[in-house]
């Protein structure tokens, strides 16, 4: 006798770019592993959006030199194929930064100013104090300031106005003071 699965809810479904409905699950710790790694393949060759359909087709989004957009669809059999072995396929080394980076502790957006017209709180290059509000992080219609967590210097600013940020993200490359 065998037992019969529960049937999914249309609620519970999500509908792919190939028209398959997947039920909704959390994803698992290779699965989480993955989206990581694609995240920073985005990163690296700046993409605006990249997706991953659970019938493992990709779709990739880039931007363009003038602003614009433009898309490819690559059909994959997997998430993230494993990397051909040999000299041609060698990871670029990353240069060591320096610094320590403040991270949002919310899902939400980053705003640099208090409001649109006022200027930012913090630049590159200028050096701020523990307790210094360094940008707001809005996250459920409520405005959280994030402040600095030592005296240091502004090496970099990772985030661009208005743009949504996740819990964890980098915001800020300080170095201590």
């Amino acid at each position: 006798m065998s037992k019969a699965k529960a049937p999914v809810r249309k609620d519970e479904r999500k509908s792919s770019s190939c028209g398959c409905e997947e039920p909704l699950r959390a994803l698992g710790p290779e699965e989480l592993a993955a989206v990581r790694e694609l995240a920073e393949i985005a990163t690296e060759f700046d993409l605006a959006e990249l997706s991953v359909d659970p019938c493992g087709g990709i779709r990739i989004v880039r931007r363009q030199a003038g602003g614009g957009v433009g898309t490819a669809a690559t059909p994959a059999a997997s998430p993230l194929p494993p990397p051909a072995p040999g000299p041609a396929v060698e990871k670029a080394e990353k240069p060591v930064e320096s610094g320590v980076l403040l991270t949002s502790p919310f899902v939400g957006t980053f705003y640099r100013a208090p409001a649109p017209e006022a200027p930012p709180f913090v630049e590159a290059g200028q050096t701020v104090r523990k307790g210094q509000v360094m940008c707001i992080v809005e996250a459920m219609k409520l405005m959280n300031e994030i402040e600095s967590e030592f005296d240091g210097k502004i090496l970099e600013i990772l985030v661009k106005n208005a743009e949504h940020v996740e819990y964890g993200q980098s915001l800020f490359r300080i170095e201590k003071a």
